[in-house]
């Protein structure tokens, strides 16, 4: 009896050695007191939340030129941290304008008093209900940030986003909001054919249901801020604020100059664009360039 016992008990041990490595790591809840930040992960069925080490350097005040957005998107987080009523967050427009790095800056702002960000990649957005549902009476302020959200043609994820935000029985939760970017103002491609069975009604043009369904999912976010191309002279702007910024953090004695406008905007034509990421890497790689200098 005593070597039947064995023998079963040493095989459940191989096949539970078997059976190991497919099961879901157990992982221990986040403790949101001390931790700001932490990126959704899909795993199997389901997925968890993986802390991330970020760094709050970045301020408001670094972002030169969208005082408009910066403020309005600053007030509907001041009324969120405050556990006041506050909307889902579409910031669209055209690329390295800043949208992303408002979002971080944000955390930077409000970290202290309760704001915490939880980044989630479109590819896992089925798993939002998951993810709010871990929230859901936590005293800390979520927002749940989506970055270059978008839907191609045929896709149907966004539908579950449509949940999330709005209309359908469980909502999310009051600490948690959704801020996206997209390049995208209504986040689906817009297509010359969703026109065709449009059609004049008593002197009214009435939109396809097709139309209507993509639009009805940017209308869920309840404030849009648009970003647009950097001007020439906001452009020099970001540039001479970077240079500023970096110059003082190296202790390097500079000075604005014709000169260096041109540089600045020579390295802008070079890569065929003018925004704000373009303006930070100049000023990293000239100011870089004199303390090399300056050590030889």
């Amino acid at each position: 009896m005593d070597s039947r016992l064995n023998s079963f008990l040493q095989r459940a041990e191989e096949v539970l050695e078997r059976l190991d490595p497919l099961l879901p790591v157990r992982r221990a809840a986040l403790d949101w007191n001390v931790t700001v930040a932490a990126r959704w992960f899909h795993e199997g069925q389901g997925g968890y939340l993986q802390p991330l080490q970020v760094s709050l350097d970045l301020s408001l005040a670094d972002l030169v030129g969208i005082d408009v957005q910066r403020e309005q998107l600053a007030r509907n987080t001041r009324q969120f941290v405050s556990g006041l009523p506050a909307n889902h967050v579409l910031l669209w427009g055209a690329r390295g304008t800043g949208k992303s790095s408002l979002v971080r800056a944000l955390l930077a702002e409000y970290a202290k008093g309760g704001l915490r960000l939880i980044e989630i990649e479109r590819d896992y957005l089925a798993d939002l209900p998951r993810v709010v549902e871990q929230l859901a009476g936590l005293p800390q302020r979520f927002v749940l940030f989506c970055d270059d959200l978008s839907f191609e043609a045929g896709e149907g994820d966004y539908r579950v986003l449509k949940s999330v935000l709005d209309g359908s029985l469980e909502r999310a939760p009051d600490n948690v909001l959704l801020y996206a970017t997209s390049n995208r103002r209504h986040l689906v491609p817009e297509k010359e054919s969703d026109n065709d069975n449009w059609q004049r009604v008593e002197g009214e043009l009435h939109p396809s249901e097709a139309v209507e369904d993509k639009i009805a999912l940017s209308d869920r976010f309840g404030l849009w801020l648009s970003f647009y191309p950097f001007t020439q002279e906001h452009f020099l702007a970001v540039v001479r604020h970077w240079i500023e910024v970096l110059a003082a953090q190296a202790g390097l004695h500079w000075q604005w100059s014709h000169e260096l406008e041109i540089l600045a905007i020579r390295w802008a034509l070079g890569r065929g664009n003018r925004n704000g990421r373009c303006a930070y890497q100049f000023a990293r790689s000239w100011v870089g360039q004199q303390l090399l200098e300056s050590a030889q």
